[in-house]
């Protein structure tokens, strides 16, 4: 009897002690994927500078006071002096100059940094109207598809680490537009309910497919895009980018909000009808 007790009791010790060693095992798992996450990020990251990088060597032989003013605009005045260097150097190099600008557009809106709204008013200042819009659109989507990828690869465990309630509140309003989700994208990139880093990251994380977030991405973005693309024209006019707001623009982006939604809602007419 003394002997089967102490086996109990030996059996019963090992099982306190795998079940006291198995969640420090899981909780180093999830740490070991939270830290190869962000290291992937960060290697994706360091690559798209490098190409930055490699772009910026590249590019036309520029004069020490040229070269001051070649970065990432991240307000108007920083626009209007990268702008000036750009149309001296636009013609002769068109494919350089129009290379450096989409994929500059595509790293800020990929890596949720911010400045693309400056770099749309300069768009509007060095190309005709509707080449401007198109590249505003363009890398905007692309941008914004990277970022979904992002997310959906690795920045998954991220993103639920840092904002599980956001997620879960999105997740929520997704569902109800399951049927709807090319208005839905375009509505949400229309109106400043929700920021655009917070769609992009979250939408693979609540399941929006990827052809109509990039469709509801490149038509919604167009909206507000014009404003900027009209701002560009006077560029050196602007003291800040609050300036191309106004009551009238925000009754613009209104009015073409309800109008995205109209599809949903004669969608859901027809069908109380038939039904």
């Amino acid at each position: 009897m003394a002997e089967h007790q102490d086996v109990q009791n030996e059996s019963v010790s090992t099982m306190d002690e795998t079940m006291s060693i198995k969640p420090t095992k899981v909780e180093n798992d999830q740490t070991m994927s939270t830290t190869k996450a962000v290291v992937a990020l960060v290697v994706i990251f360091l690559a798209a500078l490098f190409t930055l990088a490699y772009l910026y060597y590249n590019f036309p032989e520029l004069t020490e006071e040229e070269k001051q003013y070649i970065k990432i605009p991240f307000n108007i005045q920083d626009a209007q002096n990268l702008g000036n260097v750009l149309e001296h150097y636009k013609d002769t190099y068109y494919s350089q100059v129009f290379t450096s600008i989409l994929f500059c557009y595509i790293f800020l809106q990929t890596f949720a940094i911010p400045g693309s709204i400056s770099l749309s008013i300069l768009c509007g200042f060095l190309y005709p109207f509707l080449l401007a819009l198109g590249i505003i659109c363009f890398c905007s989507a692309m941008g914004a598809c990277f970022c979904y990828l992002l997310s959906m690869t690795i920045g998954r465990r991220l993103a639920y680490r840092y904002f599980p309630d956001r997620i879960k509140t999105y997740a929520n309003l997704v569902k109800k537009h399951n049927d709807n989700m090319f208005s839905y994208i375009m509505f949400l990139r229309i109106t400043p309910f929700l920021p655009n880093w917070f769609i992009n990251v979250c939408a693979p994380l609540v399941d929006v497919p990827l052809v109509p977030f990039w469709a509801g991405t490149f038509f919604g973005v167009a909206v507000p895009s014009v404003l900027a693309v009209q701002a560009g024209k006077t560029l050196h006019e602007l003291t800040s980018t609050t300036s191309l707001w106004s009551w009238s623009s925000i009754l613009l982006l209104a009015v073409f909000a309800t109008l995205s939604l109209m599809p949903v809602l004669f969608k859901g007419k027809l069908r109380d009808k038939f039904d």
